[in-house]
């Protein structure tokens, strides 16, 4: 049996154990990445192919004859034809709650250097600034705490839920959002009402076509113009040009986001080029502590060890939370 890995560089540097991996097939190619050109002839023996980013369509899937089961390096599924691989009878995993402490650890640092002006102080330093201060501490950019505040959550799912947990040890107030346009569960506030309360608002949901651009210039002037938008999930929840506009105008007090729509942003994005320290652009680092890379290989050899011998899981699409 032959397993091919579409861009194993995107989730290593030599760094991770491949034993377990290894251990489900035994003949593998990992290739670090793979243009859309090189796709079909690379799969087109295998009858297991992972890929993280790498984007599998209709033409590639019924390219590979052999093809069995599809293994997504990640949680988000955006990137395979799901209707294609089902008429093929294609098996399709993900990988799900294998970056949970990694990425609420993010937004939690996120969060912080927000409030806390992280940015500024450092470049107050570096200009030499408190070392010509008068006292010993610097009051030039007023710092919060995060304690007291609202931190709205929209997607409840396992990494929202820990960040929660997070932002309630920090003695933070959760609001968890319901889905857009739906009556609000037990234990859930209306989308509208996340919006407009919160200091803060964490993006945890999946990218669909339900979720594309969830947060638009409409939700935008709901929140707080003291708010925070944190986003670690998909760059396309958001619409890059309204979030800027907002920025500009200081409708809101600023954002973090560890996503962009396109990714890298080779072609530029217009958010890169904004100016002040109210935003905070990381490159799609919030899950790739060592620790959830490991967890996430081990992962895809226990999605294609139960898929062979007949009792799949991780299989999608999952119902979102």
């Amino acid at each position: 049996m032959r397993a091919v890995f579409l861009d194993f560089g995107s989730v290593t540097r030599g760094d991770l154990d491949c034993t377990k991996l290894e251990n489900a097939i035994s003949s593998w190619q990992y290739y670090d990445e793979t243009s859309p050109q090189q796709i079909v002839e690379r799969i087109k023996t295998a009858e297991v192919v992972v890929s993280s980013k790498t984007f599998l369509d209709r033409a590639v899937i019924d390219s590979a004859s052999h093809l069995k089961l599809i293994c997504i390096a990640a949680t988000g599924y955006n990137n395979v034809d799901l209707n294609a691989a089902a008429e093929r009878n294609i098996g399709v995993c993900n990988v799900r709650n294998y970056a949970t402490d990694s990425v609420a650890q993010h937004v939690a640092m996120l969060m912080l250097n927000l409030v806390r002006r992280f940015v500024e102080y450092q470049s107050y330093i570096k200009h030499g600034k408190w070392q010509a201060c008068a006292h010993f501490c610097s009051l030039d950019y007023g710092i919060e705490d995060l304690s007291g505040k609202i931190l709205g959550i929209i997607g409840y799912g396992e990494l929202g839920r820990a960040v929660g947990k997070i932002g309630q040890a920090f003695g933070m107030q959760l609001r968890i959002a319901e889905h857009k346009g739906q009556p609000p569960r037990s234990g859930r506030v209306s989308f509208e009402e996340v919006l407009s309360e919160s200091d803060f608002i964490s993006l945890h949901c999946p990218l669909t076509a339900q979720t594309h651009h969830l947060i638009t210039r409409t939700e935008l002037a709901l929140m707080k113009s003291t708010a925070y938008l944190i986003n670690t999930a998909r760059g396309k929840l958001i619409n890059e040009a309204d979030l800027l506009e907002s920025l500009i105008d200081g409708r809101i007090a600023g954002a973090a986001l560890d996503v962009l729509s396109e990714e890298p942003p080779t072609k530029g994005n217009i958010l890169l080029t904004y100016p002040r320290p109210n935003l905070i652009i990381t490159p799609h680092i919030a899950w790739t502590s060592q620790a959830a890379r490991q967890c996430l290989l081990d992962k895809i050899a226990d999605n294609i060890t139960h898929f062979f011998e007949g009792k799949p899981y991780n299989q999608v699409p999952e119902q979102p939370e």
